[in-house]
């Protein structure tokens, strides 16, 4: 079975954020076929095109994660029904500079954790709307959205078994995506439309 590294951006930073142990909980379970890792994106500056052309170390390591990376994992907390400024820093970094996104046709999952009981709904669909305009490959089925309450005891160990259950299937369907759309990559010839901003599209009038 093959396996596939996928690197994993957690839109939560505190020291004791609930989509950290989320992630954590992933890696425990250690879905077949895949290996994590991650990235501490609170380190990343706020990005400006002052930087981008000759930008930190940090920025440089984190690009060479998603150039290596087979797929990438989003695990977001809901702010004010959206994703994180943190998080939204991030891809910005690695969708410049202009022309020379990162992002473009990689493949991509979207999840989280919230205390409430819609569980980052918000968050996700307008993760989804970004990643949509940055050309990746989304598993669109199933969708995952974890009210985390209770979900973890005492020493932030995954407890829930229909949790863990789900998560099985979903890292399933996500390894399935995986497969196909390096399949696909590797079949076609034919490079997809790549967007450079609307201003610019020859398909915008």
């Amino acid at each position: 079975m093959e396996t596939f590294r996928v690197f994993t951006l957690i839109g939560g930073i505190s020291r004791d954020s609930l989509n950290k142990r989320f992630y954590n909980a992933i890696e425990e379970l250690r879905p077949e076929g895949f290996e994590f890792e991650t990235f501490d994106i609170s380190k990343l500056p706020f990005y400006s095109q002052d930087l981008e052309n000759d930008p930190p170390d940090i920025v440089t390591e984190f690009k060479d994660k998603i150039r290596e990376a087979d797929g990438i994992l989003f695990i977001t907390p809901e702010y004010n029904r959206s994703l994180p400024g943190v998080l939204k820093n991030a891809i910005d970094w690695g969708s410049r500079p202009y022309g020379m996104s990162l992002w473009d046709k990689k493949t991509a999952a979207v999840i989280g954790a919230s205390p409430g009981n819609i569980g980052t709904f918000g968050a996700q669909h307008h993760l989804r709307q970004i990643l949509a305009y940055l050309n990746m490959h989304v598993l669109a089925q199933p969708e995952f959205y974890f009210n985390a309450t209770a979900a973890f005891d005492e020493n932030n160990v995954l407890v829930n078994e229909k949790t863990k259950h789900l998560l099985t299937k979903y890292f399933a369907a996500f390894y399935d995506l995986l497969t196909l759309t390096r399949g696909n990559a590797e079949e076609t010839k034919v490079p997809s439309y790549k967007s450079q901003g609307l201003e610019d599209s020859p398909l915008a009038h």
